[in-house]
């Protein structure tokens, strides 16, 4: 059942919750006061039925902070016809965002660090793909520069590191591009599941560090992948070359294939830098 995790310091965000989500959650040491937000690709039910429990665990463990979840039309109607059978339990808030469309790269979620976006991709009904941005760090703090201003160490270090300008006792004001170098670029993660080869999905892949690309079929059943509205590995990983992505994971295996590497290596004959998904398997980006 399809759930992806992308955990940074202050925060973690999920992607998609099939069934058995918040027992994967709990082993692979998450905490779940620090999900920020949930982004449901579509509404088939490998992809969304384990939402319900895990938001009901999480009332139930007396959360407080809102919960942002962003999916297609029809999650709002979903999760509140199950609250009204009375079927989940919420206790806390959730900012539910649909969308029908998503005809080009669009911001549905912004947090103090991070950007998520999104693009309609090509399944068999309405589906959404998703790509995650850091947003650009401070450049690398140099301290001798900062001594040779006669900044004391100190407090005055961490304020000129995240952009404020200092005055010491002389006088003299400091500004942080007088001790920063250029900003850096933040990591960029998109995630295309479940879809046929398409346009979205090499708009969401642009350039980032790691695409997460579904990969149900081997190219020998394309016709069976197209009719059901899937990808072999090799559309994977063109879709990684085409996109620039500097590594690609696939996933969304088909059952007729206890051993992947059959998928694996269909995707490195055009992609080499690609990886399987396992469960629980961690990714550093």
């Amino acid at each position: 059942m399809s759930a992806l995790a992308v955990s940074r310091d202050t925060e973690w965000f999920l992607f998609d919750c099939g069934e058995g989500t918040q027992t994967q959650v709990a082993r692979a040491g998450l905490s779940p006061t620090r999900l920020d937000a949930v982004f449901i690709t579509h509404l088939h039910g490998d992809h969304l039925y384990g939402l319900p429990g895990m938001l009901s665990t999480m009332g139930l463990d007396q959360r407080s902070r809102d919960l942002v979840i962003v999916g297609p039309r029809g999650l709002k109607e979903y999760l509140d016809t199950l609250a009204r059978l009375r079927t989940m339990f919420v206790s806390y808030g959730l900012d539910v965002r649909e969308l029908d469309a998503a005809d080009e790269v669009t911001t549905v979620h912004e947090t103090a660090d991070c950007v998520v976006k999104t693009r309609a991709l090509d399944h068999r009904l309405f589906a959404l793909g998703y790509r995650l941005e850091e947003k650009p760090r401070p450049g690398r703090f140099d301290l001798d520069a900062a001594m040779r201003l006669g900044v004391p160490e100190g407090p005055l270090f961490g304020k000129l590191q995240s952009g404020e300008a200092v005055v010491l006792d002389n006088g003299k004001t400091v500004t942080p591009d007088q001790v920063l170098g250029q900003p850096r670029r933040g990591k960029v993660v998109a995630y295309c599941l479940d879809t046929r080869p398409c346009a979205g999905a090499t708009d969401l892949g642009n350039g980032v560090d790691l695409l997460i690309h579904e990969a149900t079929y081997t190219e020998d059943l394309r016709a069976e992948a197209g009719q059901w509205g899937h990808s072999t590995a090799a559309d994977a990983a063109r879709t990684a070359r085409e996109a620039s992505a500097r590594r690609l994971l696939i996933t969304h295996f088909s059952s007729r294939f206890p051993d992947v590497t059959p998928l694996l290596d269909e995707a490195h004959r055009i992609f080499p830098d690609t990886v399987a998904a396992e469960d629980l398997v961690s990714i550093q980006v």
